[in-house]
């Protein structure tokens, strides 16, 4: 007897194989690919084998799409597609990803109200309550056969998550909560399945810790601590993984359903595991599910319509040629953004983030597609009042992200993290003048802050608009807390980035020179 255990993991919204930037563009990635290779396994499901779909987590927010469908949530409810799609490929359990509480809970209640399998979260205290998660875990009886799935969810979530996002809600350790869960599973099921939308935080070989060990990825730990696992589903990090750990098969499908993990456990007729195996179904030369993809048609085009609407025009470059110079010496797309946060709280320094290398900035013709490209998180805004110490802090963190190379060059590093790039913790600052010497070691490459065209003391205090994913600590930013918050701000970020371009029509490429480097 097989057990086959299907995933996916941090789809972010992208649903058909297009990452938006044009009209016709196409991509070898997208649920829909997914969604045919899950379709396929199952129709061709033998009598001895068993097929449990589990999606991971992540699935409603992170794209264009996933942005009009939650702005247009009260009048067309296309957000009743991803229920719609889960019940059509017969999904067994959810599990919900640190995402999904970007839109807050009223709208994870409205999203999967009608879905026909439930959501597992075994560490998230209160959900339950809320109506977002139904159970723990879920006991699955198929061919005579039990298996058991536990549903996790990174520990993190506080740490990024607007308050009012997660009210009422407890996020407890992933493994302490493994530890109760797993041995009372095991002794009502033939195999156990923990799926767990987080990570590792150490090499799966050596062991060693690839990130500074905070709580939010406790993949290793679960592999290594909790006797019992037969099988881990993961996501969060979007990695690529598929092997055995400490004779346990792991996945993690990486990003945008590039791939489907498949684990497959043998049984014998005592229904005693005899052997395992996890691999990665890389969905590129798959077509799109036709079945469902005539579910989605009149969605894909409201979204297409609504992405071409202009908004403003760009005097100037503006346009995003080499990302390292971006974040080097700050660039005209980085300075609006910081304007833009400027404008909507009234405050003269702002700080933002180029969140990945594939952000092109803006060229002549803005519309709402550039915005959504550009800025692909709903983040709110936040003014904190800190310290000019808290500033200077806050600046050595991101001057940790440039390495020197011997040569002179200056390549970007991983900020501390050797296994997910993490681009999106390097803040460019509008509104100071700062210098980052990076002959200096981590720590001492801060040398000099004007405020004012006056030296910023570690006593000074300042106004700063940052999002509210760095306002609570989010990227390793101790510094900022919302204890320090002076003014929150509601509106999300591209819907203030619209208003500021509709408002201002022309938009004037203006290169900032504030920050300046010494190598």
């Amino acid at each position: 007897m097989k057990v086959k255990i299907l995933s996916t993991s941090d789809v972010h919204g992208y649903i058909y194989p297009t990452d938006f930037s044009n009209r016709t563009d196409y991509h070898p990635f997208g649920y829909l690919k997914a969604a045919q290779v899950i379709k396929k396994i199952k129709e061709k499901t033998a009598n001895d084998e068993v097929v449990i779909y589990i999606e991971n987590g992540d699935f409603i927010e992170g794209s264009p799409m996933s942005e009009y469908t939650y702005q247009t949530r009260e009048t067309k409810k296309y957000n009743q597609k991803y229920c719609q799609m889960m019940n059509f490929l017969g999904a067994d359990v959810g599990v919900l990803g640190n995402h999904e509480f970007n839109y807050g809970l009223v709208y994870i209640k409205k999203t999967w109200e009608n879905k026909e399998y439930p959501i597992l979260g075994a560490n998230i205290v209160g959900a339950k309550a809320q109506s977002i998660i139904d159970q723990p875990y879920r006991i699955i009886e198929k061919a005579g056969i039990k298996v058991a799935v536990l549903g996790l969810t990174t520990q993190y979530v506080p740490h990024w998550e607007k308050a009012e996002n997660i009210e009422k809600l407890t996020f407890c350790s992933a493994l302490e909560t493994a530890k109760k869960y797993v041995p009372i599973l095991k002794k009502q099921a033939d195999v156990v399945v923990v799926a767990y939308h987080g990570g590792f935080e150490k090499d799966l070989e050596s062991g060693k810790p690839t990130e500074r060990l905070t709580g939010e990825n406790e993949g290793y730990a679960l592999l290594f601590e909790v006797p019992g696992i037969d099988a881990l589903v993961t996501g969060h990090q979007h990695r690529k993984i598929a092997q055995l750990v400490n004779g346990v098969p792991t996945t993690q499908p990486g990003y945008r359903a590039e791939n489907v993990g498949q684990i497959v456990i043998e049984l014998d007729n005592d229904k005693k595991i005899i052997s395992s195996s996890a691999e990665l179904i890389n969905t590129t030369e798959q077509p799109v599910n036709k079945a469902l993809e005539s579910l989605l048609i009149d969605w894909q085009h409201d979204v297409e319509d609504w992405l071409d609407v202009p908004v403003a025009t760009v005097e100037g470059d503006m346009h995003i040629h080499d990302h390292v110079d971006a974040r080097l010496y700050g660039h005209a797309y980085l300075d609006l953004i910081n304007r833009i946060q400027m404008d909507a709280t009234g405050t003269d320094v702002a700080g933002s983030a180029l969140f990945n290398d594939e952000v092109s900035g803006y060229d002549a013709q803005i519309t709402v597609r550039d915005i959504l490209n550009s800025y692909v998180y709903p983040n709110t805004l936040v003014v904190e009042r800190i310290s000019g110490a808290d500033l200077k802090a806050a600046l050595e963190r991101c001057a940790s992200f440039f390495e020197l190379q011997t040569d002179g060059s200056i390549s970007m590093t991983n900020g501390h993290n050797v296994v997910k790039p993490q681009l999106y913790n390097y803040d460019y600052y509008s509104g100071i003048d700062y210098t980052f010497d990076l002959t200096k070691p981590l720590g001492q490459r801060v040398a000099r802050i004007l405020y004012h065209n006056r030296v910023l003391e570690d006593t000074d205090k300042i106004d700063v608009a940052i999002s509210q994913y760095r306002a609570v600590g989010g990227g390793e930013y101790p510094m900022f807390s919302m204890d320090k918050s002076i003014r929150v701000y509601e509106d999300d970020m591209p819907k203030l980035i619209a208003k500021y371009l509709r408002e201002h029509k022309v938009i004037k490429a203006v290169q900032p020179n504030n920050l300046k480097i010494i190598k």
